[in-house]
């Protein structure tokens, strides 16, 4: 059975406020554990067949935080997939979006370097920050296209609807991972950044918050104009034909 669809966001919900923050710090654990086992125990850095084992193990952890969304009545781990989804259907976000999921995160991270040291403090930005940006930016906009699509679809398969989005998502962290860790979840990048010591720098906050929150309302308004329907097209024309 696949789990009841998220309710909306208009109100606060303590316990979504709660959900949110151990959801974000459980995804953080989650990526850090991946790469960690692909990587360090089955060492398979370097090797063609890496990026195939961290897709799969990746695919059966996003599968799972799908369900637990569902299961927990809305709870997320990425502060831009809640935010678009508030957008697209005019909610309006809550004053405690980003707070939840940035303190989930950092407890996250701390959580999994203080079991695990040889997780590391995540990937660091490779290249110059305005090819950071545009890297980060893309990706987060070519993910938020199809998250709410998928959403004003109203697809009720679970497993289409998990199974699309998870492979559309892997498919640009892979393509930009080099680059920027292909994070597009600016809580989860905050963290690691926190654990650098680099999370108050320019390029920071212009790659992992400016960039992807850009492209997150671009996209939500890419896919609503695209996406009208065509009683508010109709109605429209009818009253500019009635004007002239």
């Amino acid at each position: 059975m696949s789990p009841a669809p998220p309710p909306s966001r208009g109100r606060i919900r303590p316990w979504l406020v709660v959900g949110d923050l151990v959801v974000a710090a459980m995804w953080v654990c989650a990526g850090a554990l991946v790469k960690l086992a692909v990587y360090g125990v089955l060492g398979l850095g370097g090797r063609p067949e890496a990026d195939a084992v961290k897709v799969a193990l990746s695919l059966v952890y996003m599968f799972f935080f799908a369900w637990l969304e569902g299961f927990t009545g809305g709870a997320s781990y990425n502060p831009l997939t809640v935010l678009a989804g508030a957008l697209a259907s005019r909610a309006g976000p809550s004053l405690y979006l980003f707070a939840a999921f940035v303190f989930g995160s950092i407890l996250g991270v701390k959580l999994i370097r203080a079991a695990l040291p040889k997780v590391g403090k995540g990937a660091p930005l490779s290249v110059g920050v305005h090819h950071g940006a545009l890297a980060e930016g893309l990706a987060t906009f070519m993910v938020v296209i199809v998250s709410v699509t998928l959403k004003k679809k109203e697809m009720k398969g679970f497993f289409m609807k998990t199974w699309i989005s998870s492979i559309w998502k892997m498919t640009f962290h892979l393509l930009s991972s080099d680059i920027t860790g292909g994070v597009m979840n600016p809580a989860s990048a905050f963290a690691w950044a926190y654990a650098r010591g680099d999370h108050t720098t320019f390029d920071h906050l212009l790659v992992y918050w400016l960039a992807p929150l850009q492209a997150t309302l671009l996209g939500v308004w890419v896919v609503t104009l695209l996406t009208k329907p065509k009683k508010i097209e109709e109605e429209a024309d009818e009253s500019k034909t009635k004007k002239e």
